[in-house]
């Protein structure tokens, strides 16, 4: 982890109280719309069981939801493949369930959960 990235968080949402009342896996029975997940297993921001347990609890609502899981990505990812990867998976989720469009590229989606 950054040293920046190692205690930004406590600035920005405050005590714990405040990380639980900001904490969307308090609130899943507010989400509504279809939601794709990006998650590096290496992450010590946000842990990988974190990016599970949301994932689990919309899949379980019955909401489009998907997770990307990187091997060997951190916080903010660094490989070329998995920018790529994202931003590619990221225009197809748009594209499929948000704009109702065609990708002008071949590109494959992942499964979501609740929608294929």
């Amino acid at each position: 982890m950054h040293k920046f990235e190692s205690h930004y968080i406590d600035n920005l949402v405050g005590s714990e109280k405040d990380y639980y009342e900001r904490s969307p896996i308090n609130f899943v029975e507010k989400f509504s719309c279809p939601i794709i997940l990006f998650q590096g297993l290496e992450d010590k921001v946000v842990p990988p069981s974190q990016a599970r347990k949301i994932y689990e609890a919309l899949k379980q609502k019955g909401l489009p939801v998907a997770l990307v899981e990187y091997e060997g990505e951190q916080h903010g990812f660094r490989k070329a493949e998995s920018i790529k990867f994202t931003l590619e998976q990221q225009m197809v989720f748009f594209a499929r369930l948000v704009g109702h469009f065609d990708a002008a590229d071949e590109i494959t989606p992942v499964k979501i959960d609740n929608f294929d």
